[in-house]
């Protein structure tokens, strides 16, 4: 990821609905699929499709259908893309960029249980 684009979580919901079609939809398509969770009006996705078009995480493209031009959009950035950048950022912030104090977080906080951490010993072990 050569820029950081920094999204809200409403505009997450839109990315994840893109990245979960693994193909480019149209503004009444990604209301659809949020409909099932979400009850925004069509003004309140065409915003948040707007600004992630702005900020650069979501290309616009224009095409014919049904004699009328309709806009498709696709993600810039690829979700395990994003989702490391914004693991680095978080460890950043809040633990100096250590990782081990982010792990040291989770044990004190009871977040991971006893199978957790051995399934991340487990990880570790077959992955370095």
């Amino acid at each position: 990821m050569e820029q950081k684009i920094t999204v809200s979580d409403s505009e997450l919901e839109i990315l994840e609905v893109l990245w979960a079609a693994g193909n480019a939809l149209n503004a009444g398509e990604i209301r659809s699929a949020l409909d099932a969770h979400k009850n925004w009006e069509r003004t309140t996705v065409l915003t948040l499709i707007q600004r992630l078009v702005k900020k650069g995480a979501l290309l616009q493209e224009k095409r014919a259908q049904n004699n009328r031009e309709v806009y498709y959009y696709t993600p810039c950035i690829a979700r395990e893309e994003y989702v490391r950048a914004e693991t680095r950022n978080f460890v950043e912030k809040f633990f100096k960029g250590r990782s081990r104090n982010l792990a040291a977080a989770l044990v004190d906080s009871e977040a991971l249980t006893r199978k957790d951490i051995e399934e991340l010993r487990d990880y570790f072990n077959q992955n370095l």
